[in-house]
């Protein structure tokens, strides 16, 4: 069965250990991503939509950890080590749990970048129309509507990590005119 991992790798340098991955390895045998995410920021006054690392430091791989892909792995540069819990080194304290990367993985669909959802707010509550946020309103921590931009709480790696986003505010309702739909 494949399982999730983590590769703690060198900063910056996780597509150049991604396509040494990919080089290296079926696709059948083991997917490697580097989650994205896609935010707005102000650049000289024009508002640009960069891509950032979701997880900086990472990259996530789905297979069946045998010892040789582990071996072959450990040869690749730039790539340190699989990331585990820090009680013994074996393949079931090193996957990622069902319960950390299911959601990682529906924000992100089919694709590697986090794209931008779009939501209404009403008065303190977050409404998302469209989107990977899209019935995950939960998550989302704190809007900021200046900057285009949601912090949204994920569990990776035993922790908590809040992470910007970006998001598509097409407006505030007013709370008399909202009604929910039952």
């Amino acid at each position: 069965m494949k399982y999730w991992y983590a590769l703690f790798v060198e900063s910056n340098q996780e597509e150049i250990v991604l396509q040494h991955l990919n080089l290296h390895f079926d696709c059948s045998v083991l997917n490697a991503v580097v989650p994205k995410r896609r935010v707005p920021e102000r650049k000289n006054g024009e508002i640009q939509h960069v891509i950032k690392k979701l997880f900086p430091g990472y990259v996530l791989i789905n297979c069946r950890l045998t010892d040789e892909i582990y071996y072959k792995i450990k040869r690749i540069p730039r790539c340190y080590r699989i990331v585990h819990n820090g009680k013994s080194f074996n393949q079931e304290e090193c996957k990622i749990e069902p319960q950390e990367i299911e959601p990682i993985i529906k924000l992100l669909g089919d694709r590697d970048t986090l794209e931008y959802s779009s939501i209404y707010l009403v008065k303190s509550k977050v409404l998302v129309t469209s989107g990977p946020l899209k019935g995950l309103e939960g998550i989302i921590k704190k809007v900021d509507s200046r900057k285009n931009r949601a912090k949204i709480a994920l569990n990776f790696l035993g922790n908590e990590k809040l992470v910007d986003v970006g998001v598509e505010i097409i407006h505030k309702l007013n709370p008399r005119s909202y009604e929910p739909s039952n």
